[in-house]
């Protein structure tokens, strides 16, 4: 009897098996990700069947975005560069990759603070809340209930008790360990809080994919803020695993901030099915600094790969130099190559990855590709002075991005990332000054795979198979 039971469970198994195979083939982004997914259904269908249920999807059906619901946003995003041009044209190869990425026009008269670490960026970020008047937008992946978290707690109630109007926005599964007092306390008090995957997504769907990784803060529609950081004491550098973190924030204002902010729009609007756009500012005052920028939000809604696309938008126009931080580097095939023959037509090819481990797979799947991207001259750099966490691309002497996006299949095709660049030499030389502090406390990988502790020879091959959900 169990024989029999045992035989129709694994026939059962093996059709569930072959129909997500099929599905893998019919819908994955890549031949990679198709080729494994098939691979690991039909030899192993009591592990994958279940793994594919949770990870096997990559692509949001039905994502409709605000823009795209409001006629009125669709002509005001059209108009958007004329009332706020551009003062350059992106030499040579323009702003028109970016844009067509973006879905939105490089704007100028931008302002630009580079904030270093949790200290410089909670700062600044509860400075900001203390001044707002009118309203705040408030987006983080990771919410802990902790230090930080209870201080920028305090900081959104006591907004909403001087009249001001709260809407935060949080990830169910990034934030998965908050305790539901700490959203009732906020609620009571009068700011509205919303899981960013409320009527759709991981909590009612058996789904873990599709996280939406942002971390945005806007102030009346004036002053924004998006990097790497989340609302956790470990940002601050309290945790005792990770010690120094290192991260990377900044400060936005001009037009760039309405950008910022008609994501933030489109993601409530997802969360809600509320058009939110009505009730924002949607004029700005230009920054006396001039800078043109744009935010790059990218997601698996998007028509395109936009999250690959950036990145190879990034690496193929550098003719000097290009250096990426990243605590993660896991990159597809179309940034390897791109990469690769960046490095190979004499350009300065620098990847900054920390050395701490964060996550182990992810970590230990990077050794299989440095190796490939060092033969081809590529320099990668480990952090070893605490933990990295930074977002971070400077290309040549006139372009450098902020922002939430890592080098992986899951920021590229998974979640939903923004990022803020700017296309102004005097940013670029402050990225620059910063990163070549952090090379200096890293040191340059030189020993390959071949060289290192067994357990890493054996193990990240292995990793990298897992690349296309990492």
């Amino acid at each position: 009897m169990w024989v029999s039971i045992y035989a129709a469970s694994y026939v059962v198994l093996e059709a569930f098996a072959i129909y997500f195979a099929y599905r893998a083939v019919a819908r994955a982004r890549t031949p990679q990700g198709s080729i494994a997914w098939v691979a690991f259904l039909i030899s192993m269908p009591w592990i994958s069947v279940p793994a594919f249920l949770v990870l096997g999807h990559t692509k949001f059906r039905g994502y409709v975005i605000a823009r795209r619901d409001s006629q009125e946003v669709i002509t005001g995003v059209g108009t958007f560069g004329k009332q706020y041009p551009a003062s350059g044209d992106g030499g040579l190869f323009g702003f028109a990759s970016f844009e067509r990425i973006a879905e939105m026009p490089v704007v100028g008269g931008n302002g630009f603070d580079l904030l270093i670490d949790g200290r410089e960026t909670f700062d600044a970020i509860f400075e900001a809340l203390e001044k707002a008047e009118e309203y705040i937008l408030v987006q983080f992946y990771i919410i802990n209930d902790d230090n930080l978290g209870r201080a920028f707690a305090e900081r959104l109630k006591a907004a909403t008790s001087r009249g001001v109007s709260v809407r935060l926005l949080f990830d169910s599964v990034g934030s998965a360990k908050l305790p539901q007092s700490y959203l009732d306390d906020l609620q009571e008090a009068g700011v509205e809080v919303v899981n960013a995957h409320a009527i759709r997504g991981p909590r009612h769907r058996f789904q873990v994919n599709f996280r939406n990784h942002r971390k945005t803060v806007v102030i009346d529609g004036q002053v924004g803020f998006t990097g790497g950081l989340n609302v956790g004491d470990e940002y601050m550098g309290r945790n005792e695993k990770f010690g120094a973190w290192r991260d990377t924030h900044c400060r936005l204002t001009g037009p760039v901030v309405l950008q910022l902010q008609l994501v933030f729009a489109e993601d409530w609007h997802w969360a809600t099915q509320s058009l939110l756009i009505p009730k924002l500012k949607w004029a700005s005052e230009k920054s006396a600094e001039e800078m043109d920028a744009l935010i790059v939000a990218t997601g698996p809604g998007d028509r395109l790969e936009t999250g690959s696309l950036y990145f190879c938008a990034c690496i193929t126009r550098a003719t000097r130099r290009v250096w990426i931080a990243s605590p993660y580097f896991v990159p597809d095939v179309d940034i390897l190559t791109a990469l690769k023959l960046a490095a190979l037509r004499g350009v300065d090819v620098r990847i900054l990855v920390p050395d701490v481990i964060d996550h182990k797979i992810p970590w230990l799947a990077a050794f299989a590709y440095f190796d490939e991207i060092r033969a081809a001259g590529v320099r990668v750099w480990r952090y070893d002075a605490g933990f990295m966490h930074q977002k971070v691309i400077l290309v040549d002497d006139d372009i450098a991005s902020v922002g939430t996006t890592n080098m992986d299949n899951r920021s590229c095709r998974l979640n939903f990332e923004a990022t803020a660049v700017f296309f102004d030499s005097r940013v670029a030389e402050e990225v620059a000054l910063m990163l070549e502090a952090d090379f200096a406390r890293a040191y340059l990988l030189d020993k390959g795979l071949e060289e290192q502790p067994w357990g890493r020879r054996i193990g990240a091959p292995f990793a990298r198979l897992l690349a296309p959900i990492l």
